[in-house]
């Protein structure tokens, strides 16, 4: 393999693993290992860390090398507040812009976003979900907006983790209909429906946050519970 294969290769495991949380938010990234076990020097890997930093994945501090993009109250507040004026812009604008070259790679994709919701595959719905969204952001052709969709399908990709691993009756079937509506979004894309893609994004969105706030703010115990001694 390569150099160039193999500083590709450790690009995209990189994004994967941040997107999936095998890389934890906050953790370093130790060049010592990553060189020995991808097989390259430490100048092509400082590069993948300075591109994945410019994404949004990584951050670089001087003299103490690249960790994972954190998280914090102040992430999910703004997650909150501007995923859904983020997502309806690129929405329209991927209506209007889209090419028949790109909505081609978008039903791919969705492809194997239904074969990893059928199969069960939490990872590589995280990852179909995410490819997915970059395309339409690809799709609206906007200098402004892609680094701020970037940085939010990954913060996404993070909070909402269990929302691709299927536990139970009512995860399936939000899946399943996530599934359904990115249907729905190519056909209206490939129709160019600015209006029905914007409606469409904010039934999506809530699909979605009504899921995360489940996840980030759990049931409170009951006010009985008691701890019980290991003992």
């Amino acid at each position: 393999m390569s150099s160039k294969s193999r500083k590709q290769e450790l690009y995209e495991q990189i994004k994967r693993s941040v997107l999936t949380l095998d890389l934890q938010p906050g953790s370093d990234l130790d060049e010592v290992v990553l060189s020995e076990q991808y097989g390259i020097s430490r100048t092509p890997l400082r590069d993948v860390f300075r591109q994945l930093a410019g994404e949004g994945y990584l951050e670089i501090r001087n003299n103490r090398g690249a960790s994972v993009a954190s998280m914090s109250h102040n992430t999910l507040r703004d997650f909150f507040l501007v995923a859904p004026m983020i997502y309806s812009a690129i929405g329209r604008l991927a209506a209007n812009n889209a090419t028949a070259a790109q909505i081609e790679k978008l039903k791919d994709v969705q492809i194997g976003f239904r074969r990893a919701k059928d199969l069960s595959l939490a990872e590589e719905l995280v990852y179909f979900n995410d490819r997915f969204h970059s395309i339409m952001g690809e799709m609206a052709n906007n200098v402004y907006l892609m680094p701020s969709l970037r940085r939010l399908l990954i913060d996404h990709a993070r909070i909402g983790q269990t929302f691709y691993r299927p536990k139970d009756g009512g995860m399936a079937s939000r899946l399943e209909i996530a599934a359904d509506q990115h249907d729905e979004f190519i056909a209206l894309i490939e129709a160019g429906d600015e209006e029905g893609v914007v409606a469409l994004v904010e039934e999506h969105w809530a699909l979605s946050r009504d899921h995360i706030e489940l996840f980030i703010t759990p049931a409170s115990l009951p006010t009985n519970f008691r701890l019980r001694s290991s003992g």
